[in-house]
């Protein structure tokens, strides 16, 4: 009995023994690379298994690099991987690039990968340029009238500046200036309407391409419209700006004329204050003088009878106005 469940042991190890191993050893992978031509070591395998590399997403792109015509080596595609790229993505932009005829070492297309660039659709951007288009770019010509225009721009990527080169926002920028600026050395807004191409030709002449990852290519006026007549606003802006002025310089002169005239009032009542002051100094000298025998009572008399007399005339004076008045 113990001699018949041996082999049936032996068999079952066995088994085991070749599940661990072609778990482990990607056999079937190093088979299709032996099939495709790529000579591949099944140490090497092993060893991208140490390395915790996983061998399909290196040698499939190597066997699609090898079927395309391209020298790749098996450690650049892992060292690659091993550096965090896309090693499917690289393989793919060089056999494009290599259809297209367009120069990509393979350095410089993991170089792209790394930086976070899409290698394969700025490939496949070079072979088919791109069209993007601006949002209304506001300017004001010379004679106070916005203009407003909408830019489309044909770029087309490039490969030695995707290193390091600015993206599509710089490019949307940089014409809006232009736009801008060219809108505004124009006299008229009717300058602009008559040829609204001036306005792609002075932008494009300017190199605005200058340190992007992109060329461009043409920049066409796809729509341009009339706004509003910002030098009118603003006159009227002014002049409104101009009437609160004047409006607060006048408030300011009549507030310092209610002030003087306040003070002037302040003064008469002090002028009277002062009048009253000294006729109350009047009976006190008049009873000095009487005291003193400087005066007389006659004389003190006589002068009660003068003022008597300048009050009942002007009593009188009173009655005739009234008189007057009511005639």
């Amino acid at each position: 009995m113990g001699f018949d469940v041996l082999p049936l042991i032996i068999i079952a190890v066995i088994i085991i023994a070749l599940a661990i191993l072609f778990t482990f050893i990607p056999v079937t992978l190093w088979i299709s690379a032996l099939a495709a031509g790529v000579k591949v070591s099944i140490f090497t395998l092993i060893g991208m298994r140490l390395r915790r590399v996983v061998p399909s997403r290196v040698i499939n792109p190597l066997i699609k690099a090898h079927k395309a015509g391209l020298n790749v080596s098996i450690n650049q595609l892992e060292s690659h991987y091993l550096a965090g790229g896309n090693v499917d993505r690289v393989v793919n932009a060089l056999i494009a690039s290599h259809r297209a005829n367009i120069e990509l070492p393979f350095e410089r297309g993991a170089a792209i990968d790394l930086a976070g660039r899409d290698v394969l659709e700025a490939v496949q951007m070079s072979v088919n340029p791109k069209v993007i288009e601006t949002p209304f770019i506001a300017g004001i010509a010379m004679n106070g009238i916005e203009v407003k225009a909408l830019a489309r721009i044909t770029v087309r990527a490039n490969i030695d500046r995707l290193v390091g080169g600015a993206g599509e926002e710089t490019v949307i920028a940089r014409v809006g200036e232009g736009v801008i600026s060219t809108i505004g050395s124009s006299n008229t807004h009717e300058q602009v309407l008559e040829n609204p191409d001036s306005i792609s030709h002075t932008v494009l002449a300017k190199g605005l391409d200058a340190g992007t990852a992109f060329e461009i290519l043409s920049i066409d006026i796809a729509d341009v419209d009339i706004g509003k007549n910002i030098g009118a606003t603003l006159q009227t802006d002014q002049a409104e700006a101009d009437k609160k002025i004047a409006q607060a310089k006048a408030e300011e002169r009549r507030a310092m004329a209610v002030a003087l005239e306040q003070e002037m009032v302040a003064r008469t009542q002090e002028m009277r204050a002062k009048v009253v002051e000294a006729e109350a100094d009047v009976p006190r000298a008049l009873a000095e003088a009487l005291r003193s025998g400087n005066m007389g009572v006659m004389d003190y008399m006589n002068y009660r009878n003068i003022g008597a007399d300048t009050e009942m005339r002007d009593t009188i004076g009173k009655l005739t106005e009234d008189n007057d008045d009511n005639n």
